[in-house]
């Protein structure tokens, strides 16, 4: 790991970490999208992809305006969320109730999301890298909407849909 003596380092440290966690997660939403039963959480999982790639791309011009390759290091943190997510689908359940686990473990991706894009954008601005921080700041707010889209399907279709299936097989 290489010595971090000031924020400028730090903050690139901080954005090799999303860069890599953004590019994990372009390979695991095509499983959460083909595991996904409720149409809502399909197209919002399929929208999300896109979104991230896009992300990706924006990474990459902040690395560019900062004077950096566009390099991620290992997202240890990312890799556990995927994983748990991976292991709820190995799980033996309805696929109404799936979807509710699914929403939660998109969530937990987007809360660390917005915590990385929440502080990097905090760092860059005050380092005085102001596109930089626009383009991250652009990031945090997708990933904040993304979140408020999970919980609306969760609140108005699949939490409702898994208890009435409960109730069904009780």
């Amino acid at each position: 790991m290489p010595k971090l003596t000031t924020l400028d380092d730090l903050l690139v440290e901080e954005l090799k970490d999303l860069f890599d966690a953004e590019n994990q997660l372009t390979r695991a939403l095509p499983k959460m999208v083909k595991a996904a039963t409720a149409p809502e959480l399909k197209e919002a999982f399929q929208e999300h992809l896109e979104v991230t790639k896009q992300q990706v791309q924006r990474l990459t011009q902040v690395f560019e305006q900062l004077g950096k390759p566009a390099k991620g290091k290992r997202c240890e943190a990312m890799k556990g969320l995927i994983t748990e997510s991976q292991e709820l689908l190995d799980q033996k359940m309805g696929p109404e109730l799936l979807d509710v686990g699914l929403i939660g473990a998109a969530q937990k991706v987007e809360h660390y999301e917005m915590a990385g894009y929440g502080t990097v954008r905090s760092m860059a601005s005050l380092l005085g890298h102001t596109e930089a921080a626009q383009l991250l700041d652009q990031t945090l707010k997708e990933e904040e909407a993304a979140d408020k889209k999970l919980t609306l399907i969760a609140k108005k279709f699949v939490n409702v849909r898994a208890l009435k299936a409960g109730k069904a097989e009780a």
